[in-house]
Parts: C-alpha cells; sequence; structure tokens
C-alpha cells in the first residue's frame, strides 16, 4: 500500500511513507490500553491485534526512508547506523524503566503495567513525530505516475502477494534473506535457551543469567563502530566477522558445560562479552545492506518497492521469533525436561547444550556460507544508481557496458538485456525529442 499511495491524493498530499507515520502518532497509543487490568479475553486478543497493525504500519513505511532520503552509500550507512543505536537504546529502556516502576507501585499490581504502557506510548509518539517531522521521501510527479502506472497491478491482495514473492526473483535479496533468516533465528534460540543452560546445566542462579544477558548494552557501542566500519569493508567482511566471533562463542558454551571450571561466573561473562560483540555486528548488517536491495529490484522492475521488500523483511522477523520459540520446546520435551525444575534429567541437559553450543552453530554456518557469496558493495551499487539515473533520463539500454550488464546480472540474477521496464522512459525520451 505505501509504494502505491502515489497514486491517491493522500499520497501525493503527504507522501507515501509520511501519511502512515503521521496517523500512526496518535494510533500507537493502542499499546497504553492493552494494560488496562480485568478486561475480557477478546479486548486483550483486539488490542493486541490493534497493536501489531500499528506497528506494521508505522515500521515498514519507516524501514523505507533511507532508500527514499538518499541514493549515497555512506549517508544512507549513516542513517542506518544511527536507527540502530537508538535502538539499543530503547532496548535498555525497555528494561530499565519497567524495573524501577516494579520498585515504587509494587511487583504483584497492575498499575505499573499500565502505568509502563503510557510511558512507553507517549516516548513511541513522540519518536514518529520526530521521524515524521525531520526526514524526507521522494514525491512521485505525474509524468513518473504515468510511467510507473504502465505493466503495474492495481492494488489487490493478490497483486500483493505476487509482489512479496516476486522479491525472491532479486538474487542479493534471495542470498540476504537466507542470512537474515538463520542468523536472527540463531539469536532467537539462544534467548530461548540461555536461562536454562546458566540454571539447569552450570547450577548458576538465574540472576548470572540476566546478568550476562544484560550485556547487550555493549551492542550500543559495536553498533557505532560497525556503522564507521562498514563505510571502510564490504558487508560480506562485516558478517564474515561477527560470524567468527558469535561460533567462537558457540565452542565457548560447550567447553564451560564439560570442563565446569571454579571461576564459571567470570568465565559466562567474559563469553557474554565476545557473544554481545559479535550478535550487534550481524543484526547491523541486514538492515544496513537493505536500503540497497530496492534498487537492485528497481534496475530490474522500473518500479520503486521498498514497501514491498521491508513488509516481506518485516514479516520474516516476526516468524523467526515464532519458530525459534516452537523448535525449542519442542526439543526440550522430547529431551525429558520439566518445566519449573530446576535439577534436570542428563538427557535434558545435554539437549539443552547441544542447542546452545550446536544448533546455535549450525545456524550460523549456514548464513555464513551464504555471505560468502554476497556481492552487493559500496561500488557495485553505485554502478546501479548510476545506471537508473542513465535509463531515467531516456538513455538507451543498448548503450549499457558491458560492466553494467556484468553487475546487474551479479546482482539481480537477471540478464540485462532481457530487462524491458524502461522500455517506456526510452519511448518517451524519444518522443519528446520528436516534439522538439
Amino acid at each position: 500500500m505505501t509504494d502505491q499511495l502515489y497514486r491517491t491524493r493522500i499520497g501525493q498530499r503527504f507522501g507515501r511513507r509520511h501519511f502512515f507515520l503521521l496517523i500512526g502518532i496518535p494510533a500507537i497509543f493502542v499499546f497504553a490500553i492493552l494494560w488496562v487490568d480485568g478486561m475480557s479475553y477478546w479486548y486483550y486478543l483486539t488490542t493486541y491485534l490493534l497493536f501489531e497493525i500499528v506497528v506494521a504500519m508505522v515500521l515498514i513505511p519507516w524501514e523505507t526512508l533511507p532508500n527514499e532520503m538518499t541514493t549515497d552509500y555512506v549517508e544512507r550507512t549513516k542513517m542506518s547506523s544511527a536507527r540502530l543505536v537508538m535502538s539499543g537504546l530503547a532496548t535498555f529502556l525497555a528494561t530499565f524503566v519497567p524495573g524501577r516502576l516494579f520498585k515504587l507501585l509494587g511487583e504483584n499490581s497492575a498499575t505499573p503495567y499500565l502505568v509502563n504502557g503510557f510511558i512507553f506510548a507517549t516516548i513511541f509518539a513522540i519518536c514518529i513525530a520526530i521521524s515524521w517531522g525531520t526526514t524526507w521521501e521522494h514525491f512521485v510527479d505525474a509524468r513518473e505516475a504515468a510511467l510507473l502506472d504502465q505493466g503495474q497491478e492495481k492494488f489487490s491482495l493478490k497483486s500483493a502477494l505476487k509482489d512479496y514473492v516476486s522479491t525472491l526473483r532479486i538474487k542479493s535479496f534471495r542470498k540476504q534473506f537466507v542470512i537474515y533468516l538463520f542468523s536472527f533465528t540463531s539469536m532467537d534460540t539462544w534467548s530461548a535457551v540461555f536461562v536454562y543452560y546458566v540454571v539447569s546445566v552450570l547450577g548458576r542462579d538465574s540472576s548470572v543469567a540476566a546478568n550476562v544477558s544484560s550485556l547487550s548494552f555493549l551492542g550500543i557501542f559495536v553498533t557505532m563502530f560497525c556503522g564507521y566500519l562498514f563505510t571502510k569493508i564490504t558487508a560480506r567482511q562485516l558478517w564474515s566477522i561477527a560470524f567468527t566471533i558469535v561460533l567462537a562463542s558457540s565452542a565457548g558454551w560447550w567447553l564451560l558445560s564439560t570442563t565446569n571450571p571454579s571461576n564459571m561466573t567470570t568465565w559466562l561473562i567474559v563469553i557474554g562479552v565476545i557473544y554481545q560483540i559479535g550478535r550487534p555486528m550481524y543484526v547491523f548488517v541486514p538492515w544496513n545492506i537493505f536500503p540497497f536491495i530496492p534498487d537492485v529490484d528497481e534496475m530490474v522492475t522500473g518500479h520503486k518497492r521498498a514497501g514491498v521488500f521491508a513488509a516481506v523483511m518485516t514479516f520474516v522477523r516476526k516468524s523467526t521469533v515464532a519458530l525459534a520459540t516452537m523448535i525449542v520446546g519442542v526439543l526440550l520435551d522430547a529431551s525429558g525436561y520439566i518445566e519449573g525444575q530446576t535439577e534436570q534429567t542428563a538427557s535434558a541437559q545435554h539437549m539443552i547444550v547441544a542447542i546452545l553450543s550446536i544448533g546455535v552453530a549450525v545456524l550460523i554456518l549456514i548464513a555464513f556460507g551464504t555471505a560468502l557469496t554476497f556481492k552487493l558493495t559500496r561500488e557495485t551499487h553505485q554502478i546501479i544508481v548510476d545506471e537508473i539515473d542513465r535509463l531515467k533520463a531516456g538513455g538507451s539500454t543498448a548503450d549499457a557496458t558491458a560492466e553494467t550488464k556484468r553487475v546487474v546480472k551479479e546482482l539481480s540474477g537477471v540478464e540485462y538485456d532481457s530487462i524491458r521496464a524502461w522500455d517506456n522512459y526510452v519511448a518517451e525520451a524519444h518522443a519528446d525529442h520528436a516534439a522538439e
């Protein structure tokens, strides 16, 4: 819907992306009413679904903004890096503020939840308002709209599903999709089983697991460093560094469970630091490389479909959490794990260690192997952008250089000579020239 809102007066007045940010400012307060005590099942189901809809309505257009605001590789990287730093700060607030409210208002009351809901709904609304007021987007003019409308279906459920599937036609996105799916599933798997590992395998208190998990604050500083590093090295190289670090931590979790050293807590913290350095690195890369993927798609389709790609990425992210939790639950049940019991059988302990070390490592290795074949770089992206600009100006596809054709095929998986999306631009340029 955001991709095609340029066809409406609303989109022409407020922008395809910013309209949804604008209505999201008041709508986000549905998060606060989710925490009202004593309501029915249907009330909570409805408010939760409404909140998920509002989040998607804001998140998907917002994710397209780096693609809308600039085509420059470094500028997009700075924007995405700033975004992820704010995400890290928000994660800290989401754990810090509720803890303070519980101490002030009591742990056995619904009041701190409701207060927390209003606090964060207010923070959300302010942040969305800032994003709406300080960002910009590409407005589609009448000429471009006429060209875009040719050969494009109007929005419907069928056309939307067709668009979602068509994203996998783009080779770079297929690779990113695999890397994103497996690396983020590894992160969710780790989160789902780590407390069990500390308590049931290592015999330490759950507070120790919480302390190690709180090392995630390191991600703020790692993300800042990655923003600088991303302008110096390729996505493939940064992914390689991140995955190597996480694989080292996986080996560490396994060794810790088999050697049982006397200074167990110290080693937990050391390995935890290693993991919390690698994790934000591979979290950083997909969302920084994402704004460049729709440019590759535009080269093939002639359409600006950043919203479609953002929707697919968001869907995958929500799915990985559910998938990882479900798989971990099934495996623990099969091993004889008994919920709520500190002492577990040997088979359950072995399963926990296997999931945390081997399971995470296998998922990372799949992502690592795919990352090694990822070819989108600052240089190749610039070739794509330059070619799009040339074709929009009425340049002929027959004049494309051999290097451009090679890069288009390498990044999109589509032969350059088979692309017909720009014929309308060329025809119009010829018509304008004849009229002159």
